[in-house]
């Protein structure tokens, strides 16, 4: 029996593994096991959890009924789900695509194909909204909301909804919710790759000749905005805010009403420079109230920095402008 085999025996036997424990079992170099996991993973029978240097290998069970299943799913829709589902599941596993549709479906007693067309339509349902430049104007929404003397932006735009109905969080929406909390910088190299492109189409859109970003509020090791800039690289000038405070820092997201929401990001930003210019965007992770936006916006066009300000979140919400409070 070769050692390929003695290991999957020993799954079957263990269940789960480390490299150092299959190493000890049978006296091969790391390299090795590494060698024949990587292959053991790829045909879907292990699965790897955790990250250097605590990764563990787990036994993976694959059900006959799940794999027909899948089998009747067109390309099409297979397409549909990588390009609009993705999944972190409650042990950390980023799925893509019909596994983590299907991963979803289990977990809810719901059956597959019937479940993959309700997702498309009710997807084509909030897709009415995306302009021809894949952007999602939130300006009226902002407008009719009550609590706000005055709107600064001149356009509110954002990438995606954050939240669907039935189907929770959007696929940018939960990238963005687990790199933020999770300070995952893999994550955040995803999302940037999946914004990047859309930020330029905005960038010529409207003209923008500065930049700006609105800074977090709570302490992080890896703060999300900041590997954004670094990782979008816009070539163009930018406005410096600074964030400010008490001695205790409020997040917006633990305000509930929009009266303190605004009086919030009234007296804890500042903006700081003494260039001018035509339109600047100003970029946030996400809109709940839309009043860290609006207020920064207004402080930039006091202190004569810009004439247009646009702003910009990755994700905001479709009903209304108070309710995320996860990001």
């Amino acid at each position: 029996m070769d050692f390929k085999n003695k290991i999957k025996g020993l799954f079957q036997e263990k269940k789960e593994l480390s490299v150092n424990e299959i190493v000890s079992e049978f006296t091969i170099s790391k390299q090795y096991v590494h060698r024949i996991l990587n292959q053991l993973v790829e045909n879907n029978e292990i699965e790897r959890i955790g990250l250097p240097p605590k990764t563990i290998y787990k036994l993976k069970v694959v059900s006959d009924k799940k794999s027909v299943s899948i089998e009747n799913v067109t390309s099409e829709k297979q397409q549909f789900l990588q390009e609009n589902f993705i999944l972190i599941t409650e042990i950390g596993q980023l799925l893509h695509g019909l596994l983590a549709f299907q991963n979803w479906c289990d977990k809810r007693k719901l059956p597959l194909e019937k479940t993959i067309d309700e997702f498309i339509l009710t997807k084509d349902k909030y897709n009415q909204y995306i302009d021809k430049n894949g952007l999602i104007s939130g300006l009226e929404k902002l407008k009719s909301t009550k609590g706000y003397d005055k709107i600064f932006m001149d356009e509110l735009v954002y990438l995606d909804f954050y939240a669907i109905e039935r189907f929770g969080k959007t696929r940018l929406g939960t990238i963005l919710h687990y790199a933020k909390q999770g300070q995952n910088k893999m994550l955040m190299k995803i999302l940037i790759d999946e914004i990047k492109e859309k930020i330029n189409t905005i960038i010529s859109v409207y003209k923008i000749d500065a930049i700006a970003y609105v800074p977090p509020t709570i302490k992080r090791e890896t703060q999300l905005m900041k590997v954004m800039a670094n990782g979008l690289k816009i070539n163009l000038p930018s406005i410096n805010i600074i964030k400010i405070g008490g001695i205790i820092p409020v997040p917006q997201k633990s305000l509930n009403k929009i009266e303190e929401r605004i009086n919030n990001a009234e007296n804890t930003f500042v903006v700081k420079g003494n260039v001018s210019y035509n339109t600047v965007l100003l970029i946030d992770d996400a809109v709940g109230s839309g009043s860290t936006l609006n207020q920064i916006a207004g402080k930039i066009k006091n202190k004569q920095l810009a004439t247009t300000v646009i702003g910009l979140a990755i994700v905001g919400s479709f009903k209304g402008f108070d309710v995320i409070t996860d990001v």
